[in-house]
């Protein structure tokens, strides 16, 4: 038995880049012009009058202000405009193991976390403390999601899983090693959560892989299967980290549509 959620895309934090420092080997594309981007940074809400569901955690100010991302909205703050009590989260959903995804986990006392057990174990491991890998992670958050296993709180996953009834997490891996991506039987249709799977509509529409890979193959593939679901006919497709995100859907607040959009 299935059952049907609000999804929200909410908006914490942005920043100014450009083509050439977010798509790998961009000198590659000789006929493309570098170009200014914008990268804005979001969690998702999911929910119904049975549970709440948190899709990635943020970040917070001391650990994006140093690397040069504007928040837009603490992530306390954002829950609590759409009326999320951190405390009666029923269960939050970890991505991958970015610092920008892995937050204020501790805002959820209460909550299953769900990951992949690939990726727990990759930034738990030795590897991830090589300098390429090691920039993107926030110590702390991969010692707190430890934490909060050994407290019988972290369900590990691999392959695909049923989160709640109606949401289901796939793991695709390719930006990193267990990659998560996110369906929801949303109110009105389907939905994509893409994640960083894909952070710009651009890298599936225009076969254009990000800079921050961990498997190229993989990531290609995930490409591949994310194509595939946003042919369905009438699913909603949000990318990552993509600003069309806020065009493409309707503002949460009239007011300040910058603070982020319902896409069900």
């Amino acid at each position: 038995m299935t059952e049907s959620y609000e999804v929200l895309a909410v908006r914490y934090a942005t920043r100014q880049t450009d083509a050439a420092s977010v798509y790998l080997n961009f000198h590659m594309y000789q006929q493309v012009h570098n170009e200014p981007l914008v990268m804005d940074y979001f969690f998702w809400v999911v929910r119904n009058s049975r549970r709440t569901i948190v899709v990635d955690t943020g970040f917070t100010p001391e650990v994006g202000e140093p690397r040069g991302r504007v928040m837009t909205v603490p992530v306390p703050d954002g829950l609590a405009r759409v009326g999320v009590d951190p405390e009666t989260v029923d269960t939050v959903v970890i991505t991958h193991g970015h610092y920008d995804h892995t937050g204020n986990v501790n805002l959820f006392p209460n909550a299953r976390v769900v990951m992949s057990s690939r990726e727990l174990d990759f930034w738990s491991g030795p590897i991830a403390r090589r300098e390429i890998f090691a920039h993107a992670v926030e110590p702390g958050d991969i010692t707190y999601l430890r934490q909060v296993e050994e407290a019988g709180r972290l369900q590990r996953m691999a392959g695909v899983i049923d989160v709640a009834p109606g949401v289901t997490a796939v793991e695709v891996g390719g930006h990193t090693p267990g990659e998560l991506i996110v369906l929801v039987d949303g109110e009105g249709g389907e939905v994509l959560l893409a994640s960083d799977a894909v952070h710009y509509y651009d890298e599936v529409d225009l076969d254009r892989p990000f800079l921050m890979v961990h498997d190229l193959e993989r990531m290609y593939q995930a490409f591949d299967v994310i194509s595939g679901l946003a042919k369905r006919e009438g699913i909603a497709y949000v990318a990552g980290h993509d600003p069309l995100v806020l065009e493409r859907f309707t503002a949460i607040e009239a007011g300040d549509p910058g603070f982020g959009v319902r896409i069900r």
